[in-house]
């Protein structure tokens, strides 16, 4: 079984600054190569065969690098967030009619070394509207901001409170439908979206194992320099 995926990739980076002044966070380089094309190569070695970049910030500068998505065996096109940044929902919405009925969606940030083949029977048996993939975290990544029990997200907050131990993994499978109530057109952040599917019962969870890594930070950088180096993947790529 395979989806499509979306990446949002978008965001301005600030936090990054001045290292994201003249290039977009995907285009970082990690252990020799831009970030985004270890995400594209690791998603071709899942089966991925079509992915859509969400594109904002710099947006010509990730084109130019990964053009058609050819050299990567993979089907890339763009859905551009502009003249006016949507936020991660409202970039994800407008890329709809790209994406189709059912998809993947992650972050342009992040890499998940994840079986993503697993993820999707898991959101097949869950028959419910959305799924997200999930890691007990207790604080160790970032502020544990999920409730999550007998396979269900209960809820998903940027409030935490002291029950809440998961964290959100980073990849989740989707249905066009959950953006039905959205107003297209507007800006809106996909954890308001994930926030509401939890409270009405249409997010299901799926707990994964592995440690990710992002790059939304100097430490973050560092770890995921220090991962490809070492890793199998990194070696036969």
């Amino acid at each position: 079984m395979s989806f499509p995926i979306a990446i949002l990739a978008g965001g301005l980076a600030t936090r990054l600054r001045p290292i994201t002044e003249t290039v977009p966070k995907s285009l970082i380089k990690i252990a020799g190569r831009y970030f985004i094309e270890w995400q594209l190569m690791y998603l071709r070695s899942q089966g991925i065969k079509r992915v859509i970049l969400c594109t904002g910030y710099l947006s010509e500068k990730i084109e130019q690098v990964i053009g058609n998505g050819a050299r990567y065996k993979l089907d890339v096109c763009y859905s551009r967030d502009a003249p006016t940044l949507l936020g991660t929902g409202g970039a994800l919405q407008k890329a709809l009619p790209l994406l189709g009925d059912k998809f993947y969606v992650m972050y342009g940030d992040s890499f998940l070394p994840i079986n993503f083949s697993s993820v999707a029977t898991a959101f097949k048996n869950a028959n419910n509207k959305a799924l997200m993939t999930l890691i007990y975290n207790e604080n160790r990544w970032d502020i544990s901001n999920v409730l999550y029990e007998d396979g269900m997200v209960n809820r998903y907050s940027k409030i935490p409170s002291e029950n809440m131990k998961y964290i959100d993994y980073g990849l989740s499978v989707l249905t066009a439908d959950v953006f039905k109530k959205m107003q297209f057109g507007e800006s809106f952040d996909l954890a308001e979206l994930f926030s509401k599917l939890a409270l009405t019962g249409d997010l299901s969870g799926y707990e994964v194992f592995n440690r990710f890594y992002e790059i939304g930070s100097i430490d973050g950088i560092n770890d995921a320099n220090k991962y490809f180096l070492k890793s199998k993947f990194f070696k036969e790529s």
